[in-house]
């Protein structure tokens, strides 16, 4: 399964939101099946907060612990989050 986290804006910047959009992401995450691996892409995301990080890949690498893979990326505000919340 591959996350487009443009889906849920270019602007990805509050804890609230992040919540949200991992709440909202719950039927979605119900039909992976064991063996599939998860890939977060990044791309035409402009900002990435990590509040908004934290609410969303935090618990979603710890429900798929081991089968998330985050995409590599140049944007630096991505880059930036990844690394506070040292999730490269």
């Amino acid at each position: 399964m591959i996350i487009e986290l443009k889906k849920f804006g270019p602007t990805l910047v509050s804890r609230e939101t992040g919540r949200e959009a991992w709440v909202a992401f719950q039927p979605v995450l119900q039909g992976v099946t064991p063996d599939e691996n998860i890939e977060v892409n990044f791309d035409d995301v402009l900002t990435l907060s990590p509040g908004w990080a934290d609410e969303f890949i935090t618990p979603l690498r710890k429900k798929f612990s081991g089968r998330v893979v985050l995409r590599e990326t140049d944007n630096p505000s991505v880059k930036a989050t990844l690394d506070i919340l040292e999730l490269e």
